[in-house]
């Protein structure tokens, strides 16, 4: 609609992770390329190295504003918003206009879960000091990271129409399209902001399987355990059913798999991120010395546990080998929870 706009001209392109029409695999590096529909430059802001994925300064030259029109999920881990803030940063320090095109958050605006972001874990899952599920959509988000990453920056956020903050996705009738490869329901949204706790693990978050994030599970695991083991921690709004599966790519490609699918029947009740800690938790639990913790680089930080990362400290971590019980790691992000409710307060732009 941009390319085809009278009275403007549509210089660039610039693809997040995962590109600019979104098929590019989790954490796969994506060149600069010509975009085949508009003939435009695609500039990726997706590379292999921290520096690739802010915009270049050359690249920004002859611009007058960039425009952020992107489909976020809801969760800090998810990396478009730290995209959009590190544009934003770009946009000011090189004077330019930046322009949100808001989109609903689709797993609603109401909820926020999950423990802060301390100093010393940010990573390109967890950049700034959000609510693993903040609740907020990104043209909140860009008000939000205006003021406080202090920036100077002339920023117009054009809001939805017609959107509640309780709404989920399927309320909206909008058609869904796929924001990335493993994110092919409203429903993954959903369960997303637990269940990428599992990318920090050695247990298949359910990548190569028709359900990302709603199956689990390894090899070694045994399925109706785990699924009795969740269920005695009554859950709020999901159920638990015990299953095998193989993937056909990513961990234990081609290798049974047992583990449980996630049957979520109170979208409006269910806990994401209480979810994701119990499942670390019970699989841990089964067998300590085949359970891992996923020690390799993870989104450009080397020295720092992947798990770590995605709960904002090693707070969780630590307690989970401690022998905590889900109640006693939950315990201490309930304060953080109700904080980032009051700090969000002033930025959010729709109500309930």
């Amino acid at each position: 609609m941009l390319h085809r706009a009278p009275r403007v001209r549509l210089a660039a392109l610039f693809g997040p992770e995962h590109g600019v029409r979104g098929d590019a695999q989790y954490m796969a590096a994506v060149g600069g390329e010509r975009d085949p529909r508009t003939g435009l430059p695609a500039h990726s802001l997706y590379g292999h190295t921290r520096e690739s994925l802010r915009p270049r300064a050359a690249d920004l030259e002859g611009l007058d504003a960039l425009v952020f029109d992107v489909q976020d999920v809801g969760a800090r881990y998810y990396t478009y918003q730290a995209t959009m803030m590190l544009c934003m940063e770009a946009a000011a320090e090189a004077g330019l206009g930046f322009v949100v095109l808001d989109r609903p958050n689709p797993i609603g605006g109401v909820l926020v879960e999950g423990p802060r972001l301390l100093p010393g874990f940010e990573s390109f899952c967890g950049l700034h000091d959000l609510a693993v599920r903040h609740g907020m959509t990104v043209g909140e988000l860009a008000l939000l990271f205006r003021v406080e990453r202090k920036l100077d920056l002339d920023l117009v956020v054009v809001p939805c129409e017609g959107w509640r903050r309780g709404a989920g996705f399927r309320e909206t009738g909008l058609p869904w399209v796929f924001p990335s490869p493993n994110m092919p329901t409203p429903e993954t949204a959903l369960v997303y902001p637990g269940m990428c706790l599992l990318e920090g693990t050695n247990l298949s978050e359910g990548r190569g399987t028709t359900r990302p994030f709603e199956l689990l599970g390894a090899p070694w695991l045994d399925g109706q355990r785990l699924a009795d083991d969740l269920a005695r921690e009554r859950l709020p709004g999901v159920r638990f059913r015990p299953v095998s599966f193989v993937p056909t790519w990513d961990k234990h490609a081609g290798v049974r798999c047992h583990g449980v699918e996630l049957h979520v029947h109170d979208p409006a009740r269910f806990r994401p991120f209480r979810t994701g800690l119990a499942v670390a938790l019970h699989a841990r639990g089964q067998d300590a010395t085949r359970f891992a913790w996923r020690t390799e680089p993870y989104e450009f930080v080397a020295g720092v546990l992947a798990f770590d990362l995605l709960c904002g400290s090693d707070r969780e971590r630590k307690a989970i080998e401690g022998g905590a019980t889900l109640a006693e790691l939950s315990r201490p992000f309930g304060p953080e929870e109700r904080a980032f409710v009051r700090r969000r307060a002033p930025y959010l732009l729709y109500d309930a």
